[in-house]
């Protein structure tokens, strides 16, 4: 309730967490036809903006803060103008950055938190990444593949910030070993938005 007495409705983040080709653009997109008033906010789309029209303004070297400041951009203007359910669909492998994300963007008292942990084992990956159409053109620095950026991920699983999500971090936690799980994760956020 709000400070009239006035029952205020708490819309929905869903950060999905999970290595490139896990599922999470699919399962981003499937759900945001299913859940009403719902969208999708996706980083790739920002670093293919980027490179197709401000390649030359982005760093070369260090964190692309480029995007990232697009990205809060939109993100913030999604919050403060819209009252969409979000979907961030981003790998999100980073605790310190998802507990940035639902402190500061997302807080309790405005969002019900939900993440969705693709935990795709890496063989299953390989053979995706190796056989992958998607666009490079989200690319910045070294990578020209997607077997280079899963390399890339497998390797930064070792460093201390990189781990997967626990129980406490978020209001509800779904983990998703194989994609055929996606639907009935889907089902269960739609019935979590009903309550």
């Amino acid at each position: 309730m709000d400070t009239k007495g006035e029952f205020v409705l708490r819309r929905l983040v869903i950060i999905t967490v999970g290595k490139t080709h896990s599922g999470k653009t699919t399962f981003a997109r499937a759900l945001e036809k299913e859940l009403q008033n719902s969208m999708v906010i996706d980083q790739d789309n920002h670093a293919e903006f980027i490179n197709s029209y401000y390649k030359a303004l982005q760093p070369t070297q260090g964190p692309n803060t480029l995007k990232h400041a697009i990205y809060k951009l939109v993100v913030h203007y999604a919050i403060e103008q819209t009252n969409y359910h979000l979907i961030i669909c981003n790998t999100n492998r980073s605790r310190i950055d998802r507990s940035f994300l639902f402190e500061e963007l997302f807080p309790k008292d405005d969002f019900i938190q939900i993440i969705v942990h693709f935990d795709i084992p890496y063989e299953v990956l390989q053979g995706r990444v190796t056989e992958s159409q998607r666009s490079t053109n989200i690319f910045r620095g070294a990578y020209s593949n997607f077997v280079e950026v899963l390399q890339k991920q497998q390797t930064d699983s070792l460093k201390d910030d990189v781990m997967d999500p626990v129980e406490d971090e978020a209001d509800h936690l779904f983990v998703i070993t194989d994609n055929t799980q996606c639907e009935s994760v889907i089902l269960e956020i739609l019935q979590i938005a009903r309550q």
